[in-house]
């Protein structure tokens, strides 16, 4: 990825991936150390930095947290990735952890299907200052930060304009992952329920697996969505919180939806696995059906190669044929009564 790790003006660590200074909504011109952004952050008179990192380093997280006075837990937390998503209030800044999913092209889900990636988005927002530290699969803010630099009315709200957007942006891809998840169960569902043999329940298992995953991501965000849209947080305007009580709504319909999703590949699976149950036992009862049909004959046969003296029907001369329609008569019936109660 190209802007990943780009060297940037002044003192900036080597992880910044872009750095800005805006003022009333524009974007003022020219590449900024961080020094010089300490010098003309100012909330009151509505300028504030807006900094994006790429899995930076502690020592290079460190020095944005030492100027912008960043509280060590998040900052720990923002290394380490691997986060559940939250937020969290240290003071007057928020930080907020969020779980980015791509769906994984492939043709069919098998056994060892990726059908999503996981990444992670830090925000950290706070009175003159945005800081977006991204982690693995995580996309590229580059397009966002354009799309916002277009619209200087919502940017002009400071750095919660930036918090918005960035979770607004998340809960979007759920809902295209969502849709492709869809599309991989109503492929399941259909192949489980044709009169073609039985669907590999490892697929589905991998299927449900993947969606956990998923669910894991999404979930854990409900709380932070609400509390965010609640407007009880100084530090989000009004303006923006109306906002992101439209991001909670999306992001109820995909929690709804993923639960829905959760109770059917589970009833694919026990369909799946019921269906294997039946066509075993079809199967045992035409093996069975056959070793009935087997065994007349071969009791017949058994008695009559015993070798004794003394048996009537070996000296008549109808013995042999009165033998084998017999034979053919108790397999007819047999069989005739297997084939109606479908054991054949």
């Amino acid at each position: 990825m190209a802007e990943q790790g780009a060297e940037r003006a002044g003192d900036l660590p080597s992880a910044t991936v872009d750095c800005a200074l805006y003022e009333d909504g524009h974007r003022v011109p020219g590449q900024v150390s961080l020094g010089t952004i300490m010098q003309r952050i100012d909330p009151a008179a509505g300028r504030f930095a807006w900094i994006g990192l790429y899995e930076p380093t502690a020592e290079q997280l460190h020095e944005v947290a030492e100027a912008f006075g960043l509280h060590p837990l998040a900052v720990e937390d923002a290394v380490n990735a691997h986060q559940r998503p939250k937020l969290e209030r240290y003071g007057d800044m928020l930080f907020l952890v969020l779980k980015t999913i791509v769906y994984v092209d492939h043709e069919e889900v098998t056994e060892t299907s990726e059908i999503v990636d996981t990444g992670e988005i830090m925000v950290f927002a706070g009175p003159g200052y945005a800081i977006t530290v991204r982690h693995g699969s995580a996309p590229p803010l580059d397009d966002l930060r354009r799309r916002l630099q277009q619209d200087p009315e919502q940017l002009g709200c400071g750095p919660a304009s930036v918090l918005h957007a960035v979770a607004d942006m998340v809960v979007d891809r759920y809902v295209d992952v969502t849709d492709a998840f869809a599309g991989d169960i109503d492929t399941l569902e259909a192949e489980v329920f044709s009169p073609d043999l039985p669907v590999d329940a490892g697929r589905i298992y991998q299927l449900k697996r993947e969606l956990l995953e998923f669910k894991r991501a999404v979930m854990p965000l409900t709380s932070a969505l609400q509390r965010l849209s609640a407007g009880t947080i100084p530090e989000i305007p009004p303006q923006v919180a109306t906002y992101f009580r439209d991001v909670a709504d999306h992001h109820e319909r995909v929690s709804e939806q993923i639960l829905a999703f959760d109770d059917l590949v589970t009833g694919i699976l026990t369909a799946s696995i019921a269906q294997l149950s039946v066509q075993q036992n079809a199967d045992m009862r035409r093996i069975s059906a056959w070793a009935a049909l087997i065994a007349v004959p071969t009791l017949i046969v058994g008695v009559y190669g015993m070798n004794f003296d003394y048996m009537p029907e070996l000296a008549s001369p109808y013995g042999y044929p009165a033998v084998w329609l017999l034979i053919t008569l108790v397999c007819t019936v047999i069989y005739r009564a297997l084939r109606r109660n479908k054991w054949l």
